[in-house]
């Protein structure tokens, strides 16, 4: 029992947590046509107003190019809940939709 303010309360032991495993998504290249599979640090999400400025990118491992694919709405959610960085844009001298 734990004793806090002169309340005594029961204390649950802890459970070990089991490790999360890495979450991995596949991809490919537009350029050399490679297939492979990328961690959520190799990609970025850039989410902006419209379906044309809302894309992901990654550099292609195999041939270095620089990549970037349209991102619907499902892919958003993919990603975001995989553990992409996410970048929101917003127009220059307008105010951001809420």
């Amino acid at each position: 029992m734990s004793v806090i303010s002169g309340l005594a309360a029961p204390v649950a032991p802890i459970a070990p947590v089991a490790p999360v495993a890495a979450v991995l998504f596949k991809a490919a290249c537009p350029d050399c046509r490679s297939r492979f599979e990328l961690s959520a640090s190799a990609l970025r999400l850039a989410i902006g107003a419209s379906r044309r400025t809302t894309f992901y990118s990654f550099t292609c491992p195999e041939c270095g190019s620089a990549v970037r694919k349209p991102a619907g709405e499902r892919i958003v959610e993919l990603l975001t809940g995989g553990g992409v960085s996410t970048l929101r844009l917003h127009l220059a001298g307008r105010p951001a939709v809420r």
